[in-house]
């Protein structure tokens, strides 16, 4: 388990670095499958839409072709975050 936090800061670290956006996609590219950067991609829109409210969960899960429960995993993990973080995630996504 101290391997995996250890790579992980070392992976955020590097992201952090990288602040070329067509490099960080290449870094993106080297480190994750096309199926991993597609389930990124779709967990962004899940979180963006979630964040805003505009939406009921089943509208979400139909617009972005996803099942209810990715949905719901998404809300859930929302729901444990600090609300300071989501006033935070809401200025840099709108």
């Amino acid at each position: 388990m101290e391997k995996y936090k250890e790579g992980w800061q070392g992976f955020l670290e590097l992201c952090l670095a990288t602040e070329n956006p067509k490099k960080l996609s290449t870094l993106f590219d080297l480190m994750l499958t096309p199926e991993e950067k597609e389930n990124l991609a779709m967990r962004y829109l899940i979180v963006q839409e979630l964040l805003s409210q505009k939406k009921t969960q089943r509208d979400i899960a139909a617009d972005l072709h996803v099942s209810i429960a990715k949905i719901t995993r998404g809300s859930n993990e929302i729901k444990r975050m600090d609300a300071e973080f989501i006033e935070y995630l809401k200025k840099l996504l709108y």
